[in-house]
């Protein structure tokens, strides 16, 4: 497997695992029925756990177009080291991106997230040059 779908493979399951902490969070403050369930006044998650819902939200967004581009490169038989490198660096700003919306450190979220959307960009231009 090459390395740019490798790291859309840890993209995704990364994505696919973010929701986990705060559905335990949930369960944990407003029990088991309704955090199954559709409570009229549902109590409110810690923040963290807030925080960490939206990052995934982000990464759910963010993952559309990066699995895109990936494959779309993948497609077009476009095995450029630059791909490969953008695909690692994404990956890990969004690794990076994830921690910092959860633990609410707002500048270094925001750096990580325009650093994973520079890479998305990076990869379109190297698809579309």
């Amino acid at each position: 497997m090459n390395p740019e779908l490798r790291y859309l493979a840890l993209v995704a399951a990364l994505t696919g695992l973010l929701w986990v902490p705060y559905i335990l969070n949930e369960i944990m403050v407003r029990g088991l029925t309704d955090a199954v369930g559709y409570p009229e006044n549902p109590k409110p998650l810690a923040r963290w756990a807030q925080r960490l819902k939206a990052a995934h939200y982000n990464a759910v967004e963010n993952l559309v177009v990066f699995a895109a581009l990936v494959l779309v490169a993948c497609v077009a038989g476009i095995h450029d080291p630059a791909v490969a490198t953008a695909a690692a660096v994404y990956f890990w700003a969004r690794v990076v991106h994830a921690l910092a919306y959860t633990l609410g450190v707002p500048w270094v979220r925001t750096l990580a997230f325009v650093v994973g959307f520079a890479m998305q960009m990076w990869i379109a231009v190297v698809i579309l040059r």
